[in-house]
C-alpha cells in the first residue's frame, strides 16, 4: 500500500492511497477459496468447485466485498500509522477500481486539534451563596395553605372571593363558541380571570338561579373571528361556595403527608434551598464556561462546527415551526376551559396562582449547553439588526444570513468548549458509569408519571439514546471536577440578587 499526503492545511489532511492489483487478487482468491470450501454446487463434491466457476458465479459480489473492507482496513492503517486523531469519520473518494488494476483513492479527514494544557489555579469566579429567608418560607407556607383553602355552600348572594359553580353555554349569534361551553364550571369571582365585565354581571347570584351574561370580546382578541363580537352566556348558577378563613397548622402539615407544620416548614426550606443552589450551580457552570472560552483560543475541526451548527439551526427551525402553530391554534379559538373545575376566560376563572423557583435547566447533548452570554451569544441580535434595511425578500434573506452567521460562532464556541472539557476528563480518567446512567433514566421516566415502561424500554431498545443521558452528566462531572481543582470562592448574596442576573438559559439561542 503506497500512501502519499497530498494536502495538510490547519487541520485538513488530503491522501491518495493505492493499493496494488496484486494485492487485491490475492485478498479475493483466498475468500473465494474459502467460499468453495463451504457450499454445494450441483455436480460437484463438497471441496472441489473448481476456481473459474466460483469467479463467473461469485465474483462480483466476493470483489465488492473485498474493495469495501480493503478501503476501511488501508485507510485506518494509513491514520494510525502516522498516529493521526481523527475528529469525524474520513471521507473517500474512490479513483480508479477497475478489474485487474491498482485501487486508488482519495482520503481527506479532519484532525482534532491539539489542545492546550489547561490551568485552572486562577480562574476568578465565585459562587453565590444564597440562605433562604425565613420570609420566604412564611410565603411558600401561604401559597400552600390557599391551595388547601376549604370552601363551603352557601345559600346567601355571590360575592367577590366566592366560588360559583355552573353549567354554561357561550354564543355569538346563533354559533356556540368552542371550548366556553361545559358543565360543573368554577369561577372564583373577583380573581380578574375573564374577559371584563364576565365576573361582575355575576355578582349577588344565588343558586339555583340562571343569568345570561353579555359581554364583546375585545378588538384585538386572539381569535381572529371572535374580535370585536358581542357573545351571550347562558350561565345556570349551581352552588356558591364561601371560602373559610386560610388556616396555618400542624392540620396544614398533615394535609400534605407530614406530621405537623414544624416538619412542613423544614420540607419546604430544604426544597427552596435546593432550588437556589440549583440556580447558583448553573450560573458558576456559567461563569466557568465563559472564563474557558475567553482564556482557550484554538481551531477547531469545521466539520464538527457544521454539524452543531445543523443541530441549531433545525432547533431553531422546530421552535419556529411550534410557535406559530401555537400561534394559529390561538387565532383558531379562543382559550379553553383546562379540566371541569378550571376554566380560563372568557367563560370563566382559574384556580389560584402559586408561586415557581429557580431549577437547573437540561443540557444539550455532548457540548456545553447553557452557551455562555459571551458576544457570540449577544451577536445573534446585533448581527441581524446589523443586516440593514432593504426591500422585499432581500432583507428577508439577508436577515437570514445573519442569523445563521451568528449560529455558526455559536457553534464554533460550544465545539471548542466541548473539546476542552472531553480533553480535562480523558486525562483525568473521568468516566460515567452504569449506574449514573441507569439513575439518569430513572429520572427521566419519573418525570414522566403513567409513562415509565415505555420510557424505560425506549431507553432500552434505542441505545444511541442513552448517548445524549450520559453526555450531560460526563459534562457535569469535569465541570465539578475543574471547579474543586480551582478552589472556587463562595460570597454570600440576596435571593434577589442572585434571581436578577440574567437567565443562563434565555441566553443560548438554540432554545429560542
Amino acid at each position: 500500500m503506497q500512501v502519499t499526503e497530498t494536502s495538510a492545511e490547519g487541520l485538513k489532511r488530503e491522501f491518495t492511497i493505492t493499493v496494488p492489483a496484486g494485492d487485491l487478487e490475492a485478498e479475493i482468491t483466498r475468500r473465494l477459496g474459502e467460499l468453495g470450501r463451504q457450499i454445494m454446487l450441483p455436480g460437484f463434491r463438497p471441496g472441489r468447485v473448481p476456481m473459474q466457476i466460483l469467479r463467473r458465479r461469485f465474483g462480483p459480489s466476493v470483489r465488492g466485498e473485498v474493495l469495501q473492507s480493503t478501503l476501511q482496513t488501508s485507510s485506518s492503517e494509513a491514520i494510525s500509522e502516522r498516529n493521526l486523531r481523527p475528529a469525524l469519520p474520513p471521507k473517500v473518494d474512490i479513483v480508479s477500481a477497475a478489474e485487474g488494476a491498482d485501487l486508488e483513492y482519495k482520503m481527506a479527514i479532519e484532525l482534532l486539534p491539539e489542545i492546550p494544557e489547561p490551568s485552572f489555579a486562577d480562574l476568578g469566579i465565585e459562587r453565590l451563596v444564597v440562605e433562604v429567608p425565613e420570609e420566604e418560607v412564611d410565603r411558600a407556607i401561604e401559597r400552600l395553605a390557599e391551595q388547601q383553602r376549604k370552601s363551603e355552600v352557601i345559600e346567601g348572594p355571590a360575592e367577590n372571593g366566592d366560588i360559583l359553580v355552573f353549567d354554561v353555554v357561550g354564543k355569538v349569534g346563533d354559533r356556540e363558541v368552542p371550548g366556553t361551553s361545559g358543565t360543573d364550571r368554577q369561577l372564583v369571582l373577583g380573581a380578574g380571570t375573564s374577559l371584563p365585565g364576565f365576573e361582575d354581571q355575576l355578582l349577588g347570584a344565588v343558586a339555583p338561579e340562571h343569568r345570561e351574561v353579555n359581554i364583546t370580546f375585545p378588538a384585538d382578541y386572539a381569535a381572529e373571528d371572535l374580535a370585536g363580537k358581542e357573545a351571550v352566556f347562558q350561565i345556570d348558577v349551581k352552588e356558591v361556595r364561601r371560602r373559610l378563613p386560610i388556616t396555618i397548622d400542624d392540620e396544614l402539615g398533615k394535609a400534605v403527608g407530614l406530621e405537623s407544620l414544624s416538619e412542613l416548614r423544614q420540607e419546604l426550606r430544604q426544597q427552596l434551598q435546593r432550588d437556589y443552589d440549583g440556580a447558583s450551580r448553573l450560573r458558576l457552570k456559567r461563569s466557568l464556561l465563559d472564563k474557558l472560552a475567553e482564556t482557550y483560543d484554538f481551531a477547531v475541526p469545521p466539520g464538527m462546527v457544521e454539524l452543531e451548527f445543523e443541530s441549531i439551526w433545525r432547533q431553531h427551525h422546530a421552535q419556529q415551526e411550534m410557535q406559530a402553530k401555537i400561534a394559529a391554534a390561538r387565532r383558531a379559538m379562543p382559550p379553553a376551559g383546562e379540566s371541569d373545575n378550571r376554566v380560563e376566560a372568557p367563560a370563566a376563572g382559574a384556580s389560584d396562582a402559586t408561586g415557581s423557583h429557580p431549577g437547573e435547566a437540561a443540557v444539550l447533548e455532548a457540548l456545553p449547553a447553557e452557551e455562555p452570554g459571551d458576544g457570540a451569544t449577544a451577536s445573534v441580535e446585533v448581527a441581524v439588526a446589523e443586516a440593514g434595511p432593504t426591500a422585499g425578500e432581500n432583507q428577508e434573506s439577508q436577515a437570514e444570513e445573519a442569523l445563521k452567521e451568528a449560529y455558526r460562532k455559536i457553534a464554533e464556541r460550544r465545539v471548542r468548549l466541548g473539546l476542552l472539557l472531553a480533553e480535562v476528563g480523558r486525562n483525568a480518567n473521568i468516566t460515567v458509569t452504569q449506574e449514573e446512567v441507569n439513575q439518569a433514566i430513572t429520572r427521566e421516566a419519573r418525570q414522566r408519571p403513567g409513562y415509565e415502561r415505555q420510557v424505560l424500554d425506549f431507553y432500552r431498545q434505542t441505545p444511541n439514546a442513552i448517548d445524549s443521558l450520559r453526555a450531560p452528566i460526563f459534562e457535569d462531572k469535569v465541570i465539578d471536577f475543574i471547579v474543586e481543582l480551582a478552589k472556587i470562592g463562595e460570597r454570600k448574596t440576596t435571593a434577589e440578587e442572585l434571581l436578577a442576573l440574567p437567565d443562563p438559559t434565555e441566553e443560548d439561542p438554540s432554545t429560542n
